[in-house]
C-alpha cells in the first residue's frame, strides 16, 4: 500500500512538472497551489526539486482534535444573555436567586444534592450498573469505596492505600510486618504518601451521609483537633503535625531509604507546619548523600520563609542558600518554585518588594514564564495596604502592558486570584482606564475562567461597578448596570448607593424609582441606608409635578417596608427622623394631603423632630387650602416638642389668615405657654451658671 501511495505521488508531481506554455501547465500549477493543508498542522516545506525531475512531496502531519473540540465550537455561537441569570442558575423560576445569599445557598442545595445522589450510587453500586454513555463516562459509574481484596498481603495493603484507609492501611502494614512478610519500598512509599498528605488523620469524608465505623481513638483525635483548629496568629492553624506520628514510625522502620521517601516526609511536614523537622530531615537526607527534588525544595523553600523566628535578612539569606542547593544539585526551578517565594515574600511587606522584582527578573531570565498567580503575589505585594498617596507603585501598568490579549491557563492554584487582586489595585488607584484594561484582559480568549468563585466573582464585579460609578458618565454607568446585572453578578447595597451617587451627580433623579424597583428584587428593601439615601435624594429639590407624583408612589412603597418590617419582628417600629421627614414632605408636593398629615402625626407619636422647613411646608400648603386648623396644629405639633420655631409658626398663622375667636385664642395661649417655657429655661439656666461660678 506504501509503495502505491509513493508511486501515485511520484505520478502526480511528474505530471505537472514539465514547463511548458500550454493549457495544462496552467491546470497543473493551479492544482498545486490548491492543496489543502491544517492551518495549526506543522509540515515542512516541499524540497527543491532534483535533477531528474522529480519533486519529494512531504505529507502533512495529521490534524489532531480536542475531545471537546465540537463542544467548543457550539458554544462559542452562543452569547451571553445580559437579561438573565447566569446559566448555572436555570431553574424553576420560583427558586432562581436574586441575591448573594441566595445563590449561594442554591449553589450549596445544588451540591448537596449531587453529594447525596452520588452517595446512594456507591452505597448500592450493584444497583446501578447499567451504562447508557456512549463512549463510557468512567466518573458517572459507581465507584467500590469498600475494599474488595481480603486477608493480610500487599496486594490488599496497595487496595486500601488507593481507597485512602488511613487507618486500615496503617494496621494491615503493621500486621504484615508481625507476620514476617517484607513490604516492598514502593509500597511503603506510597503508605507514606497517605500519611504526610493527610497528616496521619483519616482523609475528610466526600458524602456527608456516609456511615463511617471509627474507634475511640480515632473520636478522641478528632476531638482534640477541633480544639486545637482556633485562630492563632490570625491565621488558621487546621491540622498540624504530631511528633512520632504514624509517618515517623513507619519511616523510621523502614530497612531501605531511598530519594523518594526522604522527599516525601519532608513535604509533609511542611504542610502541616513542621518547618524545623523539615529541615532537620533535609539534612539527614544530605548526608545520606541523597539529592531532593524539585518539589522538596519548593517545600523548603516556603519552610524557611515562613519560620518565624529570625529576621527577614537572614530568612531570605536561606533562601539564596537552598538555591544554591538547588545548583549545586542539578535541580532546575520550576514555576511553583517562583511562585513559592513571591508568595512567602509577602510576609516581609515593604522589605520584600525588591527581593521580588529580582525574583521576577531571574524567572523571566532562565525562561520561566510567569502565571497569573505570579502577577497576583506581586500586586499583593506592592499594594496589599493600598497604594502610597505620595509615590504610587507604576508596577501595575507594567504587568497589565505585558499581559495585554494574551490567553492564559491554568498552572498555579493561585492563578483565580490575579483579578480580584489587579481590580482591587484599580479601585485604590481610582484608575478607570486601567480597570477597563484589567477587564478586557478577563474577556479574552477564556481568561473569564479565572474569576474565581461566587464570592472572588462578586468582589471583583462590585469592585469594577463602583469604579465606573465614581468615574464614568451617567449613560456608560447604565449600559453597565444592565449589561453585568443580574446576569453576571448580584450587586450590593453598596453598589446601589453608589449608582444612586452617580444619578444624583449626574441630575438624573428620575431614574431612582426604578432603581428602587430594582433593589426590592435584590432583597435591599429593609436596608435603611438605601432607604435613607433614596429618600433623601427625591425630597431634596422641588420637581414638577408629574415627577413628584411618581417620587410620592415610591415614598409610599418604602413606608410599606417600615411597616412591614415593624409586622414581621412584632416589635414597636423605630421611625428614622430623614424618613419620616423626605415621606412626609414626598406626599405634600405630590399633593396627597392627606397622607401627609398623617405622617406628620408620626412625629409626636415617635417623639422625633420635625425640619424647620418640612413645617413651613405644611403651613404653606395649609395657606393654599384655607384651612386655619390645620394651620394650628403645626403650630400645636412645634409647641409640643418644644421647637424653638414655634412662635414664628404662630406669628405667620396669625398673619395669613384672620381665623376665629376660638383659635386665636388657642394661638395665644400656645405662645405664652412657649414663652413661658423659654423663660423658665433661661432662668434655669441661668441659676446653674450661677452655682458653678
Amino acid at each position: 500500500m506504501a509503495a502505491a501511495s509513493a508511486r501515485w505521488l511520484r505520478v502526480r508531481s511528474g505530471l505537472c512538472w514539465p514547463q511548458t506554455r500550454s493549457r495544462g501547465t496552467r491546470v497543473c500549477a493551479r492544482a498545486l497551489s490548491c492543496r489543502f493543508y491544517s492551518g495549526s498542522a506543522a509540515f515542512s516545506k516541499v524540497e527543491e526539486t532534483d535533477a531528474t525531475g522529480i519533486e519529494n512531496v512531504v505529507i502533512p502531519q495529521k490534524k489532531t482534535w480536542d475531545k471537546v473540540a465540537v463542544l467548543q465550537a457550539l458554544a462559542s455561537t452562543v452569547n451571553r444573555d445580559p437579561t438573565a441569570t447566569p446559566y448555572i442558575f436555570h431553574d424553576d423560576p420560583y427558586l432562581i436567586p436574586t441575591t448573594t445569599m441566595e445563590s449561594r445557598s442554591f449553589l450549596l442545595a445544588k451540591k448537596s444534592g449531587q453529594t447525596a445522589a452520588k452517595f446512594i450510587i456507591n452505597s448500592h453500586p450493584k444497583y446501578f450498573q447499567k451504562d447508557i454513555a456512549e463512549p463510557h463516562i468512567p466518573c458517572l459509574m459507581p465507584e467500590y469505596l469498600q475494599p474488595q481484596i481480603e486477608g493480610v498481603s500487599e496486594d490488599a495493603l496497595k487496595e486500601r492505600i488507593k481507597l485512602r484507609k488511613v487507618k486500615a492501611s496503617v494496621d494491615l502494614f503493621d500486621q504484615l510486618l508481625q507476620a514476617g512478610t517484607t513490604v516492598s519500598l514502593e509500597t511503603t512509599n506510597s503508605l507514606l504518601d497517605l500519611l504526610c498528605y493527610y497528616g496521619d488523620r483519616e482523609p475528610p469524608s466526600d458524602y456527608q451521609f456516609q456511615e463511617t465505623q471509627q474507634s475511640e481513638d480515632l473520636e478522641e483525635a478528632t476531638e482534640e483537633d477541633n480544639k486545637k483548629s482556633k485562630r492563632k496568629d490570625g491565621r488558621l492553624i487546621g491540622v498540624t503535625w504530631k511528633p512520632e506520628n504514624n509517618a515517623e514510625r513507619i519511616f523510621a522502620l523502614m530497612p531501605e531509604k531511598n530519594a523518594y521517601s526522604y522527599c516525601t516526609m519532608i513535604r509533609g511536614m511542611v504542610k502541616h507546619q513542621a518547618y524545623a523537622q523539615a529541615l532537620n530531615l533535609y539534612t539527614e537526607l544530605l548526608n545520606n548523600r541523597f539529592h531532593a527534588d524539585v518539589y522538596t525544595f519548593n517545600a523548603l523553600i516556603e519552610a524557611k520563609l515562613l519560620m518565624s523566628n529570625g529576621k527577614y535578612e537572614d530568612r531570605w539569606n536561606n533562601v539564596l542558600e537552598l538555591l544554591k542547593h538547588m545548583v549545586a544539585q542539578k535541580v532546575k526551578p520550576n514555576l511553583q518554585t517562583f511562585n513559592t517565594i513571591l508568595k512567602s515574600l509577602r510576609k516581609f511587606y515593604s522589605h520584600g518588594k525588591v527581593q521580588a522584582l529580582n525574583t521576577l527578573r531571574e524567572m523571566k531570565a532562565i525562561g520561566i514564564e510567569p502565571s497569573l498567580a505570579t502577577y497576583h503575589h506581586i500586586i499583593r505585594l506592592f499594594y496589599q495596604h493600598g497604594p502610597s498617596l505620595r509615590e504610587p507603585s507604576p508596577i501595575i501598568y507594567r504587568i497589565m502592558k505585558e499581559l495585554r490579549g494574551k490567553q492564559f491557563y491554568p498552572e498555579d492554584l493561585d492563578d483565580d486570584k490575579f483579578f480580584q487582586s489587579a481590580m482591587n489595585a484599580c479601585s485604590s488607584l481610582r484608575d478607570l482606564e486601567l480597570a477597563y484594561q484589567v477587564h478586557d484582559l478577563l474577556n479574552t480568549g477564556d481568561n473569564r475562567k479565572f474569576v474565581g468563585t461566587d464570592v472572588h466573582r462578586n468582589f471583583y464585579y462590585s469592585k469594577f461597578f463602583i469604579l465606573i460609578c465614581l468615574m464614568e458618565q451617567i449613560d456608560v454607568t447604565l449600559k453597565w448596570y444592565k449589561n453585568l446585572v443580574p446576569s453576571v453578578f448580584f450587586p450590593h447595597s453598596q453598589n446601589m448607593v453608589h449608582l444612586l451617587q452617580a444619578l444624583d451627580v449626574a441630575n438624573r433623579l428620575e431614574l431612582i424609582p426604578q432603581i428602587w424597583r430594582d433593589c426590592k428584587e435584590y432583597g435591599y428593601m429593609f436596608h435603611n441606608d438605601l432607604r435613607e439615601e433614596i429618600l433623601l435624594l427625591m425630597a431634596r429639590d422641588k420637581h414638577p409635578l408629574q415627577l413628584q407624583i411618581t417620587f410620592a408612589e415610591c415614598a409610599a412603597d418604602i413606608k410599606s417596608t417600615y411597616e412591614e418590617s415593624q409586622t414581621s419582628s412584632q416589635r414597636a417600629l423605630n421611625w428614622p427622623a430623614n424618613s419620616l421627614n423626605c415621606i412626609a414632605l414626598l406626599f405634600l408636593r405630590a399633593e396627597r394631603t392627606q397622607e401627609a398629615w398623617e405622617m406628620l402625626r408620626l412625629f409626636r407619636k415617635h417623639n422625633k423632630i420635625p425640619r424647620n422647613g418640612l413645617l413651613d411646608e405644611f403651613l404653606d400648603a395649609a395657606k393654599a387650602s384655607d384651612s386655619p386648623v390645620q394651620a394650628i396644629e403645626v403650630v400645636k405639633l412645634a409647641s409640643a416638642l418644644s421647637l424653638p420655631v414655634c412662635k414664628a409658626l404662630a406669628q405667620r398663622v396669625m398673619d395669613f389668615a384672620e381665623p376665629k375667636p376660638e383659635p386665636k385664642i388657642a394661638l395665644t395661649k400656645l405662645t405664652s405657654l412657649h414663652s413661658e417655657d423659654d423663660d423658665g429655661s433661661s432662668d434655669s439656666d441661668s441659676d446653674s451658671d450661677n452655682k458653678w461660678k
